[in-house]
């Protein structure tokens, strides 16, 4: 070959590489942007596109130098230790580059409990938790073993194996909703039908050149053939995929990982806080339960939100991803959507001693301080829809955290008169006193929009009812809110309550007439104290509200409660009884439990933690798996090579003809060298390369095995099945000495070599078989050894190649 066609065919393996490179990283790239729901946008790209250029270069640089999987998977693995804290947790890093000692760390054991992490939060997560790690480490792995596939390999179809194990590795560790199914699908299948084509028109080069030396135009007239067809198959494939997603597009949400992962957490566990309601006021009143700086003007401390009624109790509702129970563990990027005025509260904690956290607005961010920061945001989880959050652990005195929040504006009467209620799925309240009905009805008769009728509910309960806790020296006020204490509240010669039960009758009466409505409980201070730099919370502040939803400004807060300065003239008043005794509830039960909150029974507990065991067993086996599944991923290059240099012996090995098993036995020897750093001149005769092995590994006895294979194959029989035997046993010994001297590291480096799979005589393998069984018959033919069977064989254009 002269130094134009060597150049001419260097350029054309450059831009061979070149595409199979590009293909690769689009392969990974189409699978990575499963992501994009997980992330709720971008935020993870600069991770994966980072990870996918390191591979990238990684697979280019090694089947550049031609460096076996040792070394790729050494460079994988700098890789990730220096750009990991960059790209992946650029909060950590020192001028966003400089990985610190928490850079470190978490890079160590971020392969073990980065899939933990994202699988245990609920999507969108925040790319600032050390989120981006699971991206990074899948676009570098991946991308390193499918463009090393494409490089190296003649048939590139392996390729796709990795790339498709992205693809559903993705999605397992996404969620229920699919980023871009068609497009990610459409695109995979273009690129990969596309890249195949073109490796496979690469291969036939050969032949289309010596047809073309014959027949241009032909050549070209089939070129434009192939071309159009392969645009038609694309054409139908992307057709019939759209019109099957069109057609057969699923009608239930996908299962992911995460939907067995995420700790089960039911906030019904925990009893209504309404329940302790007088308990704060009457027990409470002077003890500063905690304190909050920041406060704005006019803006409350929410502490639970209640929208299900059962005739005992106003609770969280049970199910439904907008309902009040819908809690999930603390990110840090909620409500990222939220209108208002941001404001950032700090709370200190005194005397409360809840699981139910005092915060205000819509939550974006909770950060803990002290000592039990990592155990408070660990048991904390929050519900957007509400604004509320339950901290597991429980608060205590002494704890200190922030709270990022938006914080809305209420809205004029007249910005409201013509907005409708808004669409809310609410639950079915049950055991509803049969009167509120009607009741409900008569209040709003006279109002025209949905203000109006909030107004006319808010209006009729403040200003004919009356104020009273019902403590010593108050009127006689019960504690509680069931149906038989409703129903006394407006049976009554006068309405006699506080914030408890109007807030409840005014929910129940809303509620009849399908306004969407929930109860609220939390603190706020009163008028004089409004808009102080710090808001001391004490029993006495503590309140319970109404908040209706309007649609395009969400929920607003509404008080049905009578100031607390209007109490009845008459302190003796005593409710009257009811006129319609059909409708009463059972009797109230004993009032000294509603005052404390009732506890969880012994066997439930035991259950629970038996249920939390089982759980935690279980993220620890798949967590685990998930862990094996990657390093199987990483180790499947090693295995691949050995079983395909097994499966090739095996073939030599179990040969049909007895001369092919000879000839088989010094291809497996020459193959071994190869590994072990001998170049083998391709087209070689035995003796050539017999000559070449003993001087490269210092192993004379292959000159010998090498006439002897000459004479074995090209003889007048057939060797015996012992001559086969004897002739492996000699090939095993040779080979099993190279080893022997070569060393452990060096040993290990020859058997996951692809020099031998890929190059030197193993690739002219199947020629000289044919070569040899060719030579083998015409010399049986005349009875007698072919004495140029030893010297150079005339050299073809395919040998050579």
């Amino acid at each position: 070959m002269s130094g134009a066609d060597r150049a001419t065919a260097s350029a054309a393996d450059v831009r061979q590489g070149a595409v199979d490179i590009t293909a690769s990283v689009v392969l990974v790239a189409v699978a990575l942007a499963g992501f994009w729901p997980t992330f709720g946008g971008p935020s993870f790209v600069p991770a994966a596109l980072g990870g996918v250029l390191l591979g990238a270069a990684i697979a280019a640089v090694a089947a550049w130098r031609r460096w076996g999987i040792l070394a790729v998977t050494g460079l994988v693995v700098a890789a990730y230790a220096v750009f990991g804290g960059a790209l992946a947790l650029p909060g950590t890093t020192l001028l966003g580059v400089i990985p610190s000692l928490e850079t470190l760390q978490r890079l160590a054991v971020g392969p073990v409990t980065a899939w933990k992490l994202m699988l245990t939060t609920v999507a969108p997560v925040s790319a600032a938790d050390g989120h981006l790690l699971v991206p990074f480490m899948l676009s570098l792995v991946f991308t390193a073993v499918t463009a090393s596939l494409a490089l190296r390999l003649r048939h590139p179809a392996w390729a796709l194996a990795p790339a498709g194990v992205l693809l559903m590795l993705v999605i397992a560790l996404g969620t229920p909703e699919p980023a871009f199914p068609v497009a990610q699908g459409l695109v995979f299948a273009t690129v990969a039908i596309a890249w195949l084509a073109l490796r496979q028109a690469r291969s036939a080069g050969g032949a289309a050149v010596s047809i073309s030396e014959a027949d241009p135009t032909r050549v070209s007239h089939m070129r434009v053939r192939r071309m159009t067809a392969g645009a038609a198959v694309l054409a139908v494939a992307v057709g019939g995929g759209v019109a099957t997603h069109a057609l057969a597009a699923p009608t239930e949400p996908r299962h992911v990982f995460r939907d067995v992962i995420i700790p089960p957490f039911d906030v019904r566990d925990y009893p209504s806080p309404l329940q302790s309601f007088r308990k704060n006021v009457r027990d409470d009143a002077d003890e500063t339960l905690f304190t909050v700086q920041g406060l704005p003007d006019g803006a409350r401390v929410r502490t639970a939100v209640m929208d299900d009624y059962d005739g005992m109790v106003y609770n969280v509702s049970d199910g439904g991803p907008t309902s009040s129970s819908a809690f999930s563990p603390l990110r840090s990027d909620m409500s990222a959507e939220a209108e208002g005025i941001p404001v950032t509260l700090r709370v200190a904690v005194g005397a409360y001693a809840e699981v139910w956290m005092p915060v205000a607005g819509q939550l974006t961010d909770i950060s803990f301080a002290g000592d039990r920061a990592d155990e408070l945001r660990r048991g904390t989880f929050v519900n957007t829809e509400t604004g509320t959050a339950v901290v597991t652990p429980g608060l205590r005195r002494g704890d200190e955290y922030a709270v990022d929040a938006v914080v809305a504006t209420m809205p004029e009467d007249q910005q409201l008169a013509d907005a409708a209620f808004g669409s809310v799925t609410q639950p079915q309240q049950s055991n509803v006193p049969e009167e509120l009905a009607s009741l409900a009805a008569e209040t709003v008769a006279g109002a025209e929009s949905p203000i109006e009728q909030v107004r006319a509910l808010e209006t009729f309960l403040a200003e004919d009812g009356f104020f009273s806790h019902g403590l010593e020296g108050e009127v006689l006020s019960r504690a509680g809110h069931t149906a038989e204490r409703i129903t006394t509240l407006f049976g009554g010669d006068q309405m006699i309550g506080d914030d408890e039960q109007y807030a409840v009758a005014m929910a129940l009466l809303a509620g009849e007439l399908g306004i969407p409505v929930r109860v609220v409980m939390g603190y706020y201070p009163d008028e004089e104290r409004s808009g102080e730099a710090v808001f001391t919370a004490t029993g006495a502040d503590v309140h319970a509200w109404v908040e209706i939803n309007f649609d395009g400004f969400g929920w607003l807060a509404f008080d049905p409660t009578p100031p607390e300065d209007q109490i009845p003239n008459d302190q003796s008043t005593k409710p009257r009884s009811d006129p319609k005794p059909q409708v009463l509830q059972p009797p109230p039960p004993p009032q000294e439990p509603v005052d404390l909150p009732p506890t969880l029974p012994d066997d439930r507990e035991a259950e629970e933690e038996s249920l939390n065991i089982a759980g935690i067993i279980g993220t620890i086996l798949l967590i685990g798996g998930i862990s094996l599944l990657i390093l199987g991923l990483i180790m499947l290059p090693f295995i691949v090579i050995g079983a395909w240099k097994a499966a090739k012996r095996r073939a030599r090995r179990s040969a049909e003809r007895a001369s092919d098993r000879i000839s088989g036995g010094w291809h497996e020897l020459t193959d071994r060298a190869v590994d072990y750093g001998a170049r083998l001149t391709p087209g070689g005769t035995r003796a050539e390369d017999a000559h070449t092995v003993a001087t490269t590994l210092a192993v004379p006895a292959v000159t010998q095995l090498a006439e002897r294979a000459d004479v074995d194959v090209f003889g007048p029989s057939d060797p015996s099945k012992e001559d086969v035997d004897a002739f492996w046993n000699e090939v095993d010994s040779i080979v099993g000495g190279i080893g022997k001297d070569a060393g452990f590291w060096r040993r290990m480096r020859a058997r996951l070599s692809l020099r031998s799979l890929l190059g030197g005589t193993a690739m002219a393998t199947s020629l000289r078989g044919v070569r040899d069984a060719a030579s083998a018959r015409v010399s049986r033919g005349s009875g007698t050894i072919d004495p140029t069977a030893t010297s150079t064989p005339p050299s073809t254009e395919s040998e050579t190649s």
